[in-house]
């Protein structure tokens, strides 16, 4: 009897080893070898406050392991359970199980690109990340706006306006909205900061907040480049003489909800952006200017003209006496206005 239990264990026991050696070869199997041969690759979303073994099994759904079993064991083995980080990857289902997970540890996630253009408000920034689904625009607006977070980043202004530099960035889909802003300026830095336009900024008589203000008048006033330098000019010259700068786009701004036209009453807006009332330049930036309207702002051309109208076309017609401007109003303007009645 003794011996026969003696027998039964031992037999027991070899059956217990090779079961754990066909579960272990299993695991070996399915977790050093890809799911197929398929080569195209797939976005993976690790979303935030996921666990390992939710990761597992989404990656099993997609096709992209053969075992969830076996790429838990992995991650374990390798002292990687805690470190999947939150975001999209760019997997294939030819790749090895602990290439994944190497993958997914890496914090490389897939970027999204998104062009920020030239003269584009700080609203129309957040509404143009929250389209692409890079960011939420309340939070992105609020850290515009942080005096703390302005102060830390060495930028002597009330909001961020006219600091975020109009670029093509490239941002992962859970990117911070604080580390959208920051990488913004610092943009802004290293492209306006520069031995040479800092030599000019030394030169102007103006300060960097003026000079980035200005420039967002001439960013929001001309796409052409030709006439970057010349309605530098004119703002200049109506500064130097004391006049109202009178240009559309600071009443614009100062219109909470503008619906596409400028009527005469808005040009009576008690706001310090409004430059029909006030004199001199508004405050801050209207505007995100690019490097060439920041540079037209500190370079004006040397001219006379006190005035611009736009030709309809794209361009401006400059003149330098009101009674030029007035003939330029009535040839470009109000002539093309009676025409079409």
């Amino acid at each position: 009897m003794k011996r026969w239990i003696k027998n039964t264990l031992i037999t027991g026991f070899w059956g217990l080893m090779i079961l754990a050696w066909i579960v272990i070869g299993l695991f070996y199997v399915q977790g050093s070898r890809p799911a197929s041969d398929d080569n195209q690759a797939q976005v993976f979303e690790v979303q935030p406050g996921m666990p390992l073994k939710h990761v597992a099994q989404q990656l099993s759904r997609q096709g992209l392991i053969l075992s969830p079993s076996a790429f838990q064991a992995i991650a374990f083995i390798q002292n990687k359970q805690k470190q999947i980080m939150v975001g999209e990857y760019s997997l294939s289902p030819s790749m090895l199980p602990s290439e994944i997970l190497t993958r997914i540890t890496s914090g490389k996630t897939v970027l999204h690109p998104v062009t920020i253009p030239e003269g584009y408000r700080l609203t129309e920034i957040a509404a143009l990340l929250q389209a692409e689904g890079l960011a939420d625009p309340e939070s992105f607006l609020h850290h515009t706006r942080d005096k703390s977070l302005i102060q830390s980043l060495g930028i002597s202004a009330e909001n961020l306006e006219g600091y975020l530099f109009p670029e093509t960035y490239h941002f992962n889909k859970h990117s911070p909205e604080l580390k959208i802003v920051q990488k913004m300026v610092a943009t802004f830095k290293e492209q306006i900061l520069t031995p040479p336009l800092l030599k000019s900024a030394e030169e102007s008589s103006l300060s960097w907040h003026e000079i980035i203000t200005l420039a967002s008048l001439i960013e929001k006033e001309t796409g052409l480049n030709s006439e970057r330098k010349i309605i530098s000019s004119v703002f200049h010259n109506r500064l130097r003489k004391n006049m109202r700068l009178q240009t559309d786009p600071t009443v614009i701004y100062a219109i909470e909800k503008f619906d596409g036209n400028i009527r005469k009453r808005d040009l009576r807006i008690d706001s310090p952006y409004n430059t029909y009332r006030y004199k001199g330049l508004p405050p801050g930036p209207i505007a995100n200017p690019g490097l060439k309207s920041i540079v037209a702002a500190m370079s004006p051309i040397e001219s006379d003209h006190l005035y611009f109208v736009s030709r309809k076309d794209g361009s401006h017609h400059f003149s330098s006496t009101l009674i030029e401007h007035n003939q330029a109003v009535q040839k470009y303007q109000l002539k093309k206005v009676r025409t079409r009645r």
